[in-house]
């Protein structure tokens, strides 16, 4: 910590907390709300992921709190367990995660195929804008993502209701304000939010005109948003409904987080995500999410790239934002009573759309073949269609499909020694998603500031998840100023030569 504050680094982590508390506050509040809880219970998120997780971290520039990726998994624990049940559920969920990263589990977590990942965050993308669809008329979201899909064109035609029809156009307002504004905004102006700018119009809008739309409930007193669990902990943390539960929350938030963290290594050249530290974070954090009975929470990428992009330099900028949220939320409540339930809708819609990355599969069917393309699209029509955990369990199913012509060769040599005056590494066998962790490992303990030459003459095959990990670190590695060589390059890794 005594390192925010020399140099410069205290100014320049101030300015950045304040961004990201500004991205954060109307995120925090539009998850909750699409999570199917009161708002304050996403508040409560960010302060914990903020300045508990903030300090503890083991990506120091990464931000925490309540995550779209999570919210239709909580929506239906919420609908079909009730409110009370996900204290327990997270509880137990952040104490896997915590021996998760003891036992150094965290690098395997990033050797889950890209294409699941991104098939999973579509497949919530499109679950998130069907539910807050019916948000934007100031109704509630059905049980399931396809009967709010069904259910659209009925709210469409039910515009002759006028009070319907008001909190539909709050929520255009919202999104144009939005999306207006990061299309003009002034350069001196590019760190402030288009959420933020939407959400303050619409509200504006509403106040103003006196508008009959549904807003905001808040507590008088953040202290009242805890709810703390009761007797029977003991006997629901047995239940075998909470353990199942637990688990696909504790996989899916460890793997986002993580491949978060990744993302976020590739846009500074500070220090390196400590995977393991970073796992256990998240499970104090989710450990005491649980016991406040808020929301669980992820590394999230959009409040962290705002967090890089606005010159954070240590951790001090992410228990800053906390603080911040926890000040204004204690401060003045008054005032987030007067944001419209339509306008949060609004901001979800965008970030749904956002999350169905159609590049991303067209990126992997140009490089990988189609292969990778049925596993996207098999996880996202499975989120969808049944629920998150069959989804992503499905995809990794699939995955596994890439490995059995390979399924006698599975192992990955790695020999490395000095060749005058570079790093030499040489691969022989098959690099796949089984060998990652350990390949990951070898790459990032190469030293820094020699030329490294990556010898895969002998590589006989490499799926598509190492090959991503690959290009990625290549990337990094260039990006940093640093020399890398490839010797031998075919096929999937031919594109890396340059």
């Amino acid at each position: 910590m005594l390192k925010a504050f020399s140099g410069g680094n205290f100014s320049r982590d101030f300015t950045a907390s304040i961004v990201v508390f500004l991205v954060a506050m109307p995120l925090c509040m539009g998850i909750a709300v699409a999570s199917g809880v009161p708002p304050e219970k996403g508040l409560i998120t960010g302060i914990i992921g903020g300045i508990i997780v903030g300090l503890l971290a083991g990506s120091p520039l990464q931000v925490s709190g309540p995550a779209a990726g999570l919210a239709v998994i909580v929506f239906e624990i919420v609908q079909e367990q009730g409110l009370s049940a996900l204290g327990p559920i997270l509880i137990l969920a952040g104490a896997i995660q915590v021996v998760a990263g003891l036992l150094r589990l965290g690098g395997w977590f990033r050797a889950i195929s890209p294409a699941v990942v991104h098939g999973m965050l579509a497949g919530i993308g499109m679950l998130i804008v069907v539910g807050q669809f019916h948000v934007l008329f100031d109704d509630k979201p059905l049980s399931s993502g396809l009967a709010n899909l069904i259910a659209m064109p009925g709210q469409i035609f039910g515009l002759s209701n006028q009070d319907a029809a008001t909190a539909f156009a709050i929520g255009l307002v919202t999104i144009a304000g939005m999306l207006g504004w990061e299309k003009i905004r002034p350069a001196s102006l590019k760190l402030l939010p288009g959420a933020l700018v939407g959400v303050v119009l619409a509200t504006l809008v509403a106040f103003a005109l006196d508008l009959p739309v549904a807003r905001v409930v808040v507590p008088e007193s953040i202290v009242a948003a805890v709810s703390l669990p009761d007797q029977g902990l003991l006997a629901s943390l047995m239940s075998p409904t909470v353990i199942t539960t637990a688990i696909a929350i504790a996989f899916i938030a460890s793997a986002e987080t993580l491949l978060s963290a990744a993302a976020v290594d590739r846009m500074h050249d500070g220090v390196r995500t400590n995977y393991n530290r970073e796992l256990s974070a998240q499970g104090v954090g989710n450990l005491l999410c649980g016991f406040a009975g808020a929301l669980p929470m992820t590394g999230v990428i959009v409040r962290s790239s705002a967090n890089v992009q606005a010159g954070a330099k240590t951790r001090l900028s992410t228990i800053l934002h906390g603080i911040w949220i926890l000040g204004f939320v204690a401060l003045l409540p008054w005032l987030l009573r007067e944001i419209p339930m339509a306008a949060l809708a609004g901001i979800l819609v965008v970030t749904g759309i956002r999350l169905i990355s159609i590049d991303h599969a067209r990126h992997l069917l140009h490089r990988y073949g189609p292969l990778p393309v049925v596993v996207w699209a098999a996880t996202l029509i499975m989120v969808v269609a049944t629920d998150l955990l069959t989804g992503v369990l499905v995809g990794i199913g699939l995955s596994v499909l890439e490995l059995l012509p390979h399924a006698r060769r599975l192992r990955l040599g790695m020999e490395d020694g000095s060749n005058g005056d570079a790093h030499e590494v040489a691969l022989r066998g098959s690099a796949t998603f089984l060998t990652l962790p350990k390949l990951s490992a070898k790459l990032e303990s190469l030293p820094v500031g020699r030329l490294v030459i990556l010898n895969v003459e002998r590589l006989s095959h490499i799926d598509h998840t190492c090959a991503e990990m690959l290009r990625e670190w290549v990337d990094r590695r260039r990006g940093a100023g640093a020399q890398v060589e490839l010797f031998g390059a075919t096929g999937r890794l031919r594109h890396l030569v340059a």
